[in-house]
């Protein structure tokens, strides 16, 4: 299988060449052969930010991997805040990567922002595919460790040859995450698709421009 060369150059918000994000590449996954760099950096998005998902914003300039790299790690980052990240720091590797997007229902750790939105539906969800082995192996950055022990969920683990996408069931089997509509891979962000999809879940929210707040 071969890759888009679009997947491997830098873009908008996926600025893999910014000096920021070269870094932190770098500094996790520099002189190992690209599965092991991928691994590498994979544990370094996942426990750099803290999963925030009140940390949403509807500015372009919040989209951007180097934005999240530079941001106060204390702040913490949602879902597509860390697979962008993973997806700039792959690409500065030289690691094709894209981000994948879904709709899920029973995401980890939202039940108090799910009922301020007033739906259980998380729209476009983000997640980081990369490109080893000859084919694209999918991993979600987003849920760190501290956070999946808080909640009696098992933290996810890559290794670079499966998928590690999401845990379907916490430790005592209770169903947590159901995929409810696929958006397919991107080579960037679709910002404005997103914003559209959001506008009409979480319609009060957008216009106001404001996210719900803890």
């Amino acid at each position: 299988m071969a890759h888009d060369p679009a997947t491997l150059r830098a873009n908008r918000f996926v600025d893999s060449d910014h000096p920021a994000v070269i870094a932190f590449a770098r500094e996790h996954g520099a002189g190992l052969p690209p599965r092991e760099a991928a691994v590498a950096l994979f544990y370094a998005v996942r426990e750099r930010l803290r999963y925030n998902p009140w940390r949403v914003r509807y500015t372009a300039e919040d989209y951007t991997a180097s934005s999240v790299v530079l941001r106060d790690p204390a702040d913490g980052g949602h879902c597509i805040d860390k697979a962008l990240l993973l997806a700039g720091a792959a690409r500065a590797l030289g690691i094709p990567s894209r981000l994948h997007f879904a709709t899920v229902r029973n995401h980890i750790g939202t039940a108090k922002l799910e009922a301020k939105l007033g739906t259980d539906l998380l729209v476009y969800h983000g997640y980081t595919e990369l490109f080893l082995g000859a084919r694209w192996v999918a991993a979600t950055p987003a849920f760190n460790r501290e956070l999946c022990e808080k909640l009696g969920v098992e933290p996810l683990e890559f290794d670079g040859v499966e998928d590690a996408v999401f845990q379907p069931y916490d430790r005592v089997a209770g169903r947590f995450m159901e995929y409810v509509e696929d958006h397919g891979s991107h080579v960037d962000v679709p910002l404005d698709a997103m914003l559209a999809a959001w506008r009409v879940h979480y319609g009060r929210f957008v216009d106001r421009g404001s996210w719900p707040t803890p």
